[in-house]
């Protein structure tokens, strides 16, 4: 018996719930780039689940983009497709990570990405990173507060 993997469009499979057992074929060269609201930041989702966080993601960077001040709340992994990703700030500050290059860094690590030429990288995340506003707020990539989003993945 021959199965046909689960091939339904991006949001039906993100609708799908992570206990589902089928699988998931993702093409992401049919995905828009979603804008992030970091400018020159952008996505493609491949895999999120928005009851435990974990996501795997397209990350892609123009020149001179930014991903401000953030803790990676648990182990983040970074592969890098094109360009490169350095830390701008925090304690690996000139830290340099080019094509064909894995990163990964350890709970509560905290930096500043920036791509100086540019890049594109896929990202797996366990539970989405914290991002510190400059008013003190605490939030996650899309602006809610971390806590009343993501504070419940931590305790369980």
């Amino acid at each position: 018996m021959n199965v046909k993997p689960n091939t339904q469009d991006a949001k039906a499979i993100k609708d799908l719930p992570v206990d589902d057992l089928r699988a998931r074929v993702v093409r992401p060269q049919q995905m828009p780039w979603d804008k992030m609201r970091f400018p020159g930041c952008e996505t493609k989702t491949l895999l999120f689940d928005p009851k435990s966080g974990l996501a795997t993601v397209l990350i892609k960077m123009a020149p001179g983009a930014t991903l401000p001040d953030h803790e990676h709340v648990l182990i983040e992994q970074t592969y890098v497709l094109e360009g490169s990703l350095v830390d701008k700030e925090g304690p690996d500050a000139g830290l340099e990570v080019g094509p064909g290059e894995f990163v990964w860094r350890p709970a509560g690590s905290r930096h500043v990405a920036w791509c100086p030429n540019g890049g594109t990288m896929i990202a797996i995340f366990q539970v989405p990173n914290k991002f510190f506003e400059s008013d003190g707020k605490v939030t996650d990539a899309g602006g809610k507060d971390w806590d009343s989003a993501w504070g419940h993945v931590l305790s369980t």
